[in-house]
């Protein structure tokens, strides 16, 4: 499985520390920038071509790090087929993959530790949806009220 990481300015130091852990685990990713530290870049720039790979399907699972992991997580919503939350403990990583079929992992450079992003990242990788009756019609009714409303915005 291919993973996608990115991060703005707040979250970037945490994803190249992120990024060498991925290698050391032998995990394969894709870096989606920004590949260079800059103060002023915007979390919603930085998060548009992560969130494009999963939405067409490139990528199967991704993290995004910003200063608190709202802003990215606002934002990948924002494209169909994301399901994006922000996660700060370990219960809610494997449970948004299992029953949610969560497919990025927002969270904050800021305000969690490198030891919890690894805790977290490991966890939510590992993790796969439970295919259940329950968790698949719950699902599928959150992909209709998707598809409902990207047709009526476009």
């Amino acid at each position: 499985m291919k993973i996608g990481i990115t991060a703005d300015h707040a979250g970037f130091e945490k994803k190249e520390e992120l990024k060498k852990l991925l290698k050391e685990h032998s995990y394969t990713f894709e870096d989606f920038g920004a590949f260079t530290f800059d103060a002023n870049d915007d979390y919603s720039d930085i998060i548009i071509p992560l969130a494009k790979a999963i939405s067409e399907g490139k990528i199967k699972k991704g993290i995004a790090i910003c200063g608190s992991g709202v802003g990215v997580s606002i934002a990948a919503n924002k494209f169909p087929g994301v399901r994006a939350t922000l996660i700060t403990e370990n219960y809610s990583a494997h449970q948004g993959v299992e029953h949610d079929d969560m497919n990025l992992m927002c969270l904050g450079g800021r305000v969690i530790g490198s030891a919890l992003i690894w805790e977290l990242t490991e966890t939510f990788l590992q993790a796969n949806f439970q295919n259940e009756e329950r968790f698949q019609r719950r699902l599928n009714k959150v992909l209709e009220i998707e598809k409902n409303n990207f047709k009526e915005i476009n």
